[in-house]
């Protein structure tokens, strides 16, 4: 059953399941209110269960017709049935098969979570405890069975009739229904069991694998659609081989169907054999998606497909193993994008996610390890700390033990786990044996909360030519963890002459194999190593590619930043270079207004810029991020507390026009080079070249606004790409005025009948940062394009505020807080992931100044306080006020 919010579930009281289901036969009659769900289960009793324990399943919110045990169907006062559970007190000791018929009403769904109605399709989502809501089950990841599904349905109203595995019989039936069933003779959890009938177009192309079998893939779209699903297509292809190639994973079954659709919680869904995929993910064109759009499709493609293995193949124990398949995905998703793409533009773009998301987390009361030891709401567990730090965590593993290593460990993993549910300790098992290490200490990474703080001090003796550089590291208590142990932290580095030259390394304190590799372990709380033949002072390049997830601080001297920027070979720290003396300048301004003095000018900031945009055209791609300042959600972090979003974003915006005012003549020099770059295509190359006009022109905008806004206008009404166009609606959005209004109400005349294109505009609107947005914002939601049942709109204007928008949305008079409590607890009712997901936008409100910090605690134990308040809302705002 679904736990209550005040119900803890606890890793330690993992036990295994005292029943396995070896196999399920699904008969399911699709009718929008009352479809029909017969489940034949072939049931047995689990060794390593209790000896003669009842058998309970679990159920949500349904509806039981009948029950029968070895095909006898049971009196009612043979088990104990409720919308929740169904308990059978007496069972075989022998194996035995039980039928379970219930009635569920997919139309009513508006959870999304179960068997729901997108649009005129039917379809489901059973991550992480959907299945229940279709049929009584053990609904936990460590049950696997093989599936054999039936599905029917009027033929007119859902022609395509889809489920995991491979396709079998069809046929037609009395009445204009029809029927198809599907095997999948792989054994899966049920959470990973999915079904789709509408009626959809299709797109079709095949695979050959390394062996020589040939695969038929499908995606199946809204018709009138197909071609936008092409791109989706060729990122399916490339993932298929780069996955054979990088891991030697070959597809196992003899079909690869995606189904996108326009009403879902989640970005896709991994689905053995069916991934269901939100459409914006599957969705493009050149007039309709961005650049970043399509690396979007082309990351997430590749992180469903990846699950085949890391997540299906091998699944999770528990829920508490979460990070055992998403971490691992999203690491094995982020090579990949970085092996199509610039893989130091991927990395920098990666961290930059990481820091947005999952620092904030970590550093405030929503902070949870890696791998969680408790939880009240398991679907508030998909986090950036699951996800992203996650990916970190495998790619420390892959940096300590090296590449060739850590293939032979993954190679171990998939050969000793194929067709288990497998833990943490079992995964790191296998790179322990391959590489001899003990990785005990490693592991703490799953275990402990909170982001590292690493400090760096060093000193040089110019009489004995040597430089000592002492490390230490702490990390600050987290909710239920107050006392931290030290960490293992691989800090790739370097050292640079005064001359910008690479220096050879020796020290009498570091294993040899250290400086061969650049890579000094950090195991202890501190650690002191001093270098020889040091000609003189050095500058130090660490967390090089940023080989670990920590925070550095302080950051080097301003001038050994410079020295970075023009020199270092490492292109994220050349990035973190410029990121560090941006945040420099800014807090600069933000003191200065504290104090009243007057603003200080940043001239080596600028230089370092300017010399940036200077040779922007050798790597456009990280050009654009360089020259890009830190966000303001970067500002907030890095203030760590009594944060006022309206000072950071003055002393930013003071900033910026700084630079534009100096660079506005180099930059628009740049953007005229860019303005014409021919026929749109989405390579990472063409990409780069766009992203740097669009920070050419914001520079343009931002020494002389009116001439910004004048090319600005231009851009937007001569675009051949989406990129082009919504940049140009992006600064003009930002400089208002009444060309930003014919702006939008002409974006809006053109793209009125495109769901996914007018969520970016209502994301624009929602993040100007003006005071008459948050009444913007409310105009919006009555929109007749709005609609709080469907997430995506949701997200694009409410999360968009509520994220992105930091001074409208932390506005002193409460009206942001107003809004999203009332759009929360609305919600909540109908959608309550979707609404806690969209409370965690208040993750760091003990941040703020005392101010903002009461009127967020107001409305927090508001909602605590509301009667029927959802499991999933109530564990975030309780955790948040803990």
């Amino acid at each position: 059953m679904r736990h209550p919010a005040n119900v803890a579930v606890r890793l330690v009281d993992y036990r295994p399941a005292d029943f396995l289901i070896d196999a399920v036969a699904l008969d399911i009659s699709l009718d929008r209110t009352a479809t029909k769900v017969v489940a034949t289960l072939s049931l047995r009793r689990n060794p390593k269960g209790v000896s003669g324990a009842p058998l309970s399943l679990d159920g949500d919110d349904l509806t039981l017709i009948g029950v029968k045990l070895d095909g006898r169907a049971l009196d009612p006062r043979e088990y104990a049935a409720a919308p929740d559970r169904l308990l059978l007190e007496t069972v075989p000791d022998a194996p035995f098969t039980l039928e379970i018929e219930t009635r569920v009403n997919p139309t009513a769904n508006t959870q999304l979570s179960g068997l729901y109605r997108s649009g005129s399709a039917y379809c489901t989502q059973c991550e992480a405890e959907g299945f229940r809501r279709i049929t009584y089950f053990l609904d936990r990841p460590d049950v696997l069975s093989v599936y054999t599904t039936r599905i029917e349905a009027d033929k007119a109203e859902a022609p395509i009739l889809l489920s995991n595995g491979n396709p079998g019989e069809t046929g037609d039936l009395p009445d204009g229904r029809h029927y198809a069933v599907w095997r999948d003779p792989f054994p899966k959890p049920s959470y990973l069991f999915a079904l789709v009938g509408g009626d959809l177009g299709v797109v079709r192309d095949d695979f050959t694998t390394m062996s020589g079998r040939e695969i038929a893939l499908a995606i199946f779209v809204e018709h009138g659609k197909e071609a936008r699903a092409a791109y989706a297509m060729d990122a399916l292809k490339r993932s298929m081989r780069w996955d054979e190639e990088k891991f030697g994973r070959e597809y196992d079954l003899d079909v690869f169907n995606i189904v996108a659709v326009s009403d879902f919680n989640m970005g896709a869904m991994e689905n053995k054999g069916l991934n269901i995929f939100n459409d914006k993910y599957v969705l493009a064109s050149p007039e309709t998606a961005t650049d970043a759009d399509y690396a979007g499709i082309e990351g997430v493609i590749a992180h469903e497909y990846f699950h085949n293995w890391t997540g299906n193949r091998i699944t999770c124990r528990d829920w508490f193993q979460l990070c055992l398949k998403e971490g691992l995905t999203v690491f094995r998703d982020q090579e990949f994008s970085a092996d199509m793409r610039s893989r130091s533009v991927e990395r920098i773009s990666d961290v930059r996610g990481l820091r947005l998301a999952q620092f904030p987390e970590d550093g405030g009361p929503l902070a949870h390890p890696v791998r969680p030891e408790i939880y009240h709401e398991i679907n508030n567990f998909y986090t950036a700390t699951v996800y992203e730090k996650g990916a970190e965590i495998v790619r420390m593993l892959r940096t300590l033990i090296g590449e060739e290593t850590f293939r032979r460990g993954m190679d171990l993993y998939f050969e000793r786990f194929d067709g288990a549910a497998a833990t943490v300790e079992d995964f790191l098992a296998c790179f322990a044996e391959v590489s001899g290490r003990d990785l005990s200490h490693f592991a703490l990474w799953y275990s402990q909360a909170g982001t590292p703080v690493l400090s760096m001090a060093g000193a040089y003796d110019a009489n004995a030519k040597s430089f000592a550089l002492t490390l230490r590291q702490e990390t600050l208590p987290t909710p239920g963890q107050s006392e931290k142990k030290p960490v293992v932290i691989p800090i790739a580095f370097a050292l640079f002459g005064e001359n910008g030259e690479k220096l050879d390394l020796a020290s009498p304190d570091a294993r040899p194999d250290e400086l061969v590799r650049g890579l000094i372990e950090l195991t202890d709380a501190e650690r002191k190593i001093t270098f020889t033949n040091v000609p003189s002072r050095p500058v130090v390049s660490a967390l090089r590619g940023f080989s670990a997830p920590v925070r550095l601080e302080p950051a080097p001297a301003s001038a050994d930043l410079e020295r970075l920027l023009a020199c270092d070979d490492d292109p994220f720290n050349r990035w973190q270079a410029a990121q560090s003396l941006a945040l420099r300048a800014i807090f600069a301004r933000v003191d200065a207004a504290k104090n009243g003095a007057p603003l200080p000018p940043a001239p080596g900031f600028v230089g370092a810029l300017r010399g940036i945009l200077a040779s922007a055209d050798s790597d456009p791609a990280f050009a654009a991020q360089a020259l890009s300042l830190p966000s303001e959600i970067d500002l907030a972090r890095e203030a760590g507390r009594d944060v006022d979003p309206d000072v950071l974003f003055a002393a930013r915006i003071g900033l910026r026009d700084e630079i534009g005012r100096a660079l506005g003549a180099d930059a628009e020099a740049v953007y005229a080079r860019l303005a014409d770059a021919g026929p749109y295509t989405p390579d990472a190359a063409s990409a780069g070249r766009r992203a740097l006009k669009a920070v050419a022109l914001d520079l343009v905008a931002a020494g002389d606004p009116a001439k910004g806004s004048a090319l600005a206008q231009s851009q937007f009404a001569a675009a051949g790409n989406m990129s082009d166009r919504l940049g140009a609606l992006g600064l003009l959005a930002f400089l208002g005025g009444d060309a930003r209004e014919a702006a939008f109400d002409d974006f809006y005349e053109r793209f009125k009948g495109d769901a996914l294109v007018l969520d970016k505009w209502f994301s624009l609107q929602a993040t100007i940062p003006e005071p008459e947005t948050t009444e913007r914002v409310v105009k919006l939601m009555s929109h007749p394009d709005f609609s709080l049942a469907n997430p995506n709109r949701v997200r694009a204007l409410v999360g968009a505020f509520s994220n992105a928008n930091l001074t409208r949305f932390h506005a002193l008079d409460g009206s942001g807080y107003d809004l999203l409590t009332r759009i929360v607890l609305e919600l909540d009712r109908k959608n309550p992931q979707l609404a806690a997901r969209l409370l965690s936008a208040l993750r760091s409100w003990r941040t703020l100044e005392p101010r903002r910090r009461a009127l967020v605690e107001e409305r927090l134990r508001h909602i605590v306080d509301q009667e029927g308040l959802s499991p999933d809302t109530k564990d975030i705002a309780t955790r948040a006020l803990s």
